[in-house]
């Protein structure tokens, strides 16, 4: 069976059966470049970006083209699961100038997603762009003071981490 149908045939719930994929098909050639290929593609984007967020907390890392690939993908995820696991990489991924505005409109996106896992995620992902591009410092600091005042209590507990880490 190939990682795809690997993808494909998972429940979407089993985070044994998702780590059983990693496990067989890490060692294979072109690994990261493949599942960033595959997370293009809707119906295995939930599995791909879990094994793609899975291979960078094994520190396994990305190249420069691979990360603007990922990053590519990001207007189009169209699960929650996906734009989380996502959002969840970014302090591992470093942001090049050209990725730049596209992340930055996601990232926006994100601060207004119906999902709450989403919302505080997105605030990190703001909150790590403005650590790499100190131009958008001031705005992070508002959207965490937003935050705070307007958000559920689980986004709060996120956004008070990020404060107490500093700029």
């Amino acid at each position: 069976m190939k990682i795809d149908q690997a993808i494909a045939d998972w429940d979407g719930k089993s985070a044994a059966d998702i780590e059983a994929i990693y496990t067989r098909y890490s060692g294979e050639g072109a690994f990261a470049t493949y599942l960033i290929e595959l997370a293009g593609r809707e119906h295995l984007e939930k599995g791909a970006t879990w094994l793609i967020k899975h291979h960078l907390e094994n520190n396994q890392g990305f190249n420069a083209s691979e990360i603007s690939a990922l990053y590519a993908l990001l207007p189009g995820f169209a699960h929650w699961e996906a734009r989380l696991h996502v959002l969840q990489c970014i302090p591992k991924l470093p942001i090049g100038e050209s990725e730049k505005p596209g992340l930055e409109g996601f990232l926006r996106r994100c601060l207004i997603d119906d999902n709450k896992f989403v919302r505080a995620w997105g605030y990190n992902g703001f909150y790590e762009l403005s650590r790499q591009y100190p131009e958008h410092q001031e705005e992070a600091k508002q959207f965490l003071d937003m935050a705070m005042q307007d958000e559920a209590p689980s986004v709060k507990a996120r956004v008070r981490n990020l404060i107490k880490r500093g700029f």
